[in-house]
């Protein structure tokens, strides 16, 4: 085990009805005004919208509405919303949402305290000194956003979906309660699966320091992903699963399995970036596609990591067996494993390749990751 040192100061209040209690966190911190972020107008049709509305309202704390983010979250709704922030001087940014919506909380309470424009602080040209406090509601298990300080935002202008992390950008107070997702549509689900297990495996199979307790940590989040989709797909109010479900996403990218290993990468990240950037897919969808087909060209690199992650995870005996059965469970619940099924065909494969090119040299990883690797790869998810 490497050497580490473990920071997250993010308190997570889990279980139902825990929304009701936003106001008393907000209150406790000594807020009392916020920007109100949220996506879609759902949370005012199911009543999460009053809830949360009645809970500010019991401890005198005003909010101003920054509504209408979206999946894949862009810098021009970051803009917006810093100029809501600025003009009301808000104390604080509140998500209510999932992973896009707090990770442009992220970016806004960064930018809303920065001078200058707030791609500076994505592009390493200036760094986060400070931020607004962040606090949040969770409606959707996937990104581990609500206890991590990362934040992915993508520049339309210049199709570049990239990344800021700073400890001024972790969530004070994360609110998650698993019966608010239930809700979630079956397609968001299985991308929801795929990005949990992406995150997991970033560290496990690219790591040159991987300790086995580590390792373990990632085949249980990896298993309890698949037992309770399985579950949750057959049932989906069944709250036990979607609570384990729910607290395997926040474990997957708090920062813990990461603790103590060295010398990792996250090229399937990088990889979807590109496609999130270019053709505005679904996170997890990308990701299901992207994982299979690097796989299958990494695994020589790291054999002994793969054929643990067949014998742990799946039962089997080779790195090709696992990597197989894990193609396989993706097309069982429903999520894309081909470029053809996101709507991206050969033709798009020369922009494609040199848009994950930029982000392999924004990664730090573009010795590894060259024009012939990255075009090998796409050419797996044909």
């Amino acid at each position: 085990m490497d050497n580490f040192t473990f920071f997250n100061p993010t308190k997570v209040d889990f279980g139902t009805g825990k929304e009701q209690l936003i106001g008393q966190h907000l209150a406790e911190h000594g807020i009392k005004k916020v920007l109100l972020c949220y996506g879609s107008d759902r949370i005012k049709r199911d009543g999460l919208f009053a809830t949360v509305s009645k809970s500010l309202a019991a401890k005198g704390i005003d909010f101003i509405e920054c509504g209408g983010i979206v999946s894949n979250p862009i810098l021009s709704k970051v803009r917006e919303a810093i100029v809501l922030a600025r003009g009301h001087q808000v104390d604080a940014i509140l998500s209510v949402g999932g992973g896009s919506v707090l990770d442009s909380a992220k970016a806004i309470a960064a930018g809303t305290m920065y001078g200058g424009e707030v791609w500076d602080l994505f592009i390493g040209k200036a760094a986060i000194e400070t931020a607004l406090p962040i606090f949040d509601i969770l409606t959707l298990a996937a990104t581990g956003s609500e206890m991590n300080s990362g934040a992915v935002i993508t520049n339309e202008a210049t199709k570049e979906k990239f990344a800021i992390g700073s400890v001024h950008t972790f969530p004070k107070v994360s609110i998650v309660n698993p019966a608010l997702m239930q809700t979630v549509s079956r397609d968001y689900l299985v991308y929801s699966a795929a990005d949990i297990i992406a995150h997991s495996i970033e560290g496990y199979f690219t790591a040159i320091v991987q300790p086995r307790f580590h390792s373990r940590m990632v085949e249980a989040i990896i298993s309890t992903v698949i037992d309770t989709t399985e579950t949750l797909l057959t049932d989906p109010t069944d709250y036990a699963a979607r609570a384990e479900f729910a607290w395997a996403s926040t474990q997957a990218l708090n920062g813990l399995i990461y603790a103590g290993t060295s010398g990792y990468s996250y090229p399937n990240h990088m990889i979807e970036h590109s496609l999130s950037a270019l053709f505005n897919v679904p996170h997890g969808a990308g990701l299901s596609v992207v994982i299979p087909a690097w796989m299958k060209w990494y695994h020589s690199r790291n054999p002994a990591q793969f054929e643990r992650f067949s014998k742990r995870v799946f039962g089997l005996a080779t790195a090709e067996q696992g990597i197989a059965a894990l193609e396989k469970w993706f097309d069982k619940i429903g999520t894309p494993t081909r470029l053809s099924q996101l709507g991206i065909t050969e033709t798009d494969l020369p922009a494609t390749i040199e848009n994950v090119l930029g982000n392999a040299r924004y990664f730090g990883i573009s010795e590894l990751y060259t024009k012939d690797a990255v075009t090998a790869i796409l050419k797996n998810a044909l």
